[in-house]
């Protein structure tokens, strides 16, 4: 399921004072490891979205199709709640990967033995910023 979560934030530069406009977009238990994912989403973290999305649509990793849907849903959350035009205005500040819990199942080996199999998931949060620093 994804989850959908919008902050503004004013930020006070030495010029001017302005709203730093942030969504996010976070998918839970994907069966995707953690450490699978995690290679797609540091080739993202900094990236303008538009850029991203061109990245995530040609990423060979199992992993890049769920990230591009969750990138596209954190920057139609920005769209939709704060009217940012395109994502090209759109950074992606924070992107991460939090293991999920793991599914345990058995394989039966030979002599009436069994063996364990570890099906582990994640949990991927992504949040897109108009500014490049980020929310902090």
């Amino acid at each position: 399921m994804i989850g959908r979560q919008s902050v503004a934030k004013v930020v006070k530069d030495a010029k001017e004072e302005r709203a730093v406009v942030s969504s996010r977009a976070s998918v839970q238990e994907v069966r995707i490891t953690a450490q699978k994912a995690r290679r797609v989403v540091d080739l993202i973290r900094g990236m303008k979205a538009d850029d991203a999305l061109a990245v995530l649509k040609f990423a060979p990793q199992a992993a890049g199709e769920t990230v591009y849907k969750l990138v596209a849903s954190a920057v139609a959350n920005a769209k939709d709640i704060h009217g940012i035009r395109n994502a090209s205005e759109l950074w992606i500040t924070q992107a991460y990967v939090d293991e999920g819990a793991t599914l345990k199942r058995f394989r039966p080996r030979a002599q009436g033995r069994a063996f364990q199999i570890l099906k582990r998931t994640s949990h991927i949060t992504v949040v897109v910023s108009d500014a490049k620093g980020g929310t902090r």
